[in-house]
């Protein structure tokens, strides 16, 4: 699997390494050396994947995430940043990252969550059916949730945890699978992340964590879309 990488490093070297590395998997590569110029360049050659620095001059990584989103761009972002703070990923979790690296990474390891996001893209592009649990539906086709008739918007990350659970409804899936399946087999233990984006998915779709009525826990397994 292979596709359009761009990364925004101001590191020449890391920008280097990452060209080579990425270009002997078969991934055709651009660079930027600032967040200006990455979102000069993302409209026209249309990346599928942004590995995003966010110490960057001027436009810091953070700024240029959030103005991705706001256009609704295509591309998935993995944040790649020396910044181990918790709180760093969480905000660009929230922000709409589909992924965090930290610095420095193993070149097997980024590129298999690369792949990752490549291919939650392939499945959403593919076109599924329709999902509904009570008032809520998920509309897969159209990459569309609303409940109530509410128009619910997600990051790319939440949608595809979400679709995961519509495409099992009624069936419980472990941290591990959705782990696996979402960021990829390096991430395996790691269950902070589904913890996190499950939280962010019901406050959006107002279901109470107490007394859910659409995502429910199943203690020491992971969660279950309600059949």
């Amino acid at each position: 699997m292979s596709g359009r990488v761009m990364v925004v490093d101001d590191e020449p070297e890391m920008q280097r390494a990452l060209r080579v590395g990425l270009g002997y998997h078969d991934f055709q590569v651009r660079t930027a050396a600032s967040g200006e110029e990455a979102l000069r360049q993302v409209p026209g050659w249309r990346p599928d994947v942004v590995l995003l620095d966010l110490g960057l001059p001027g436009l810091d990584g953070f700024e240029v995430l959030r103005r991705l989103r706001q256009r609704d761009d295509r591309a998935a972002v993995i944040v790649v940043s020396v910044m181990p703070d918790e709180r760093d990923k969480v905000r660009a979790l929230d922000l709409g990252a589909d992924d965090y690296v930290v610095k420095p990474f193993g070149m097997d390891e980024l590129v298999a969550r690369i792949r990752a996001v490549l291919r939650r893209q392939a499945a959403v592009a593919h076109g599924e059916p329709v999902v509904r649990c009570g008032q809520l539906l998920v509309d897969l086709g159209r990459r569309r949730v609303t409940v109530a008739g509410r128009e619910v918007h997600l990051t790319p990350t939440e949608y595809e945890l979400l679709r995961l659970l519509a495409l099992n409804a009624g069936r419980p899936l472990t941290h591990r699978f959705l782990l696996a399946r979402i960021w990829g087999e390096h991430a395996l233990g790691d269950t902070y992340n589904t913890r996190y984006i499950v939280a962010q998915i019901r406050r959006k779709l107002g279901d109470d964590p107490t007394h859910p009525r659409f995502i429910l826990t199943e203690p020491g397994v992971g969660y279950r879309l309600q059949a």
